[in-house]
């Protein structure tokens, strides 16, 4: 085995390197389908409910919608920043980036607990036995999108959560960790954070631009 590489079946880093990749973007086209099969289920939905859904995504809180937008975006050039100093060998650009990229993870996080408790307070959040209580239109179909809305940003904050750990993970064995090792573990999270993103920049015109 090369001092360079960590595993026997690969002579070179970069062959390492893009046997990763290759693996990350397998089980990124698996999760792909996953947020996929659900927003074709919220599409159908608000195809056959279209009034309802409207009315519903305007109870959405679109500052906080688009300040979370804003965050992740920042965050996926906080990432790619991360992946241009790995790859250039300047470890303390990437190990910044990396952090910022996994400070930034947690600021979407409150900004959306905090969301959730709001939305909770005013009894939008059919989930767990909380009760709902909507005074709009179509109460029945109004639940099924908050029902959908929850599910999809639920399992998208899970993800990213998944993320910040991995980021933290990365960097805390940043030290003990070889070149072509840091460089490998870069792009393979950098690779999953920005699927992550790209799945939030669907959502949310999806949920909180209906008819606005």
């Amino acid at each position: 085995m090369s001092e360079r590489t960590q595993s026997e079946a690969f002579a070179a880093p970069r062959r390492e390197l893009a046997a990763d990749t290759f693996g990350m973007w397998i089980f990124l086209a698996s999760e792909a389908m996953l947020f996929g099969a659900l927003l074709l289920v919220f599409l159908a939905a608000r195809i056959a409910y279209p009034q309802a859904f409207a009315a519903a995504s305007g109870h959405l809180s679109l500052p906080l919608g688009t300040a979370n937008t804003v965050v992740l975006i920042t965050s996926s050039f906080t990432m790619a920043l991360a992946h241009v100093f790995a790859d250039a060998g300047r470890w303390r650009g990437a190990t910044a980036g990396l952090a910022a990229t996994g400070a930034l993870g947690l600021v979407f996080l409150a900004v959306k607990g905090y969301e959730y408790r709001s939305e909770y307070l005013e009894g939008l959040a059919p989930v767990l036995g909380a009760p709902f209580r909507y005074e709009g239109p179509a109460p029945a179909n109004a639940e099924l999108f908050f029902n959908l809305y929850f599910t999809m940003t639920a399992l998208h904050a899970a993800h990213l959560l998944g993320g910040i750990a991995v980021v933290g993970f990365v960097l805390a064995r940043w030290r003990r960790t070889a070149a072509a090792g840091r460089l490998r573990r870069v792009t393979a999270t950098g690779l999953y954070w920005h699927f992550v993103d790209v799945v939030w920049i669907f959502l949310f015109p999806v949920l909180y631009l209906i008819d606005r």
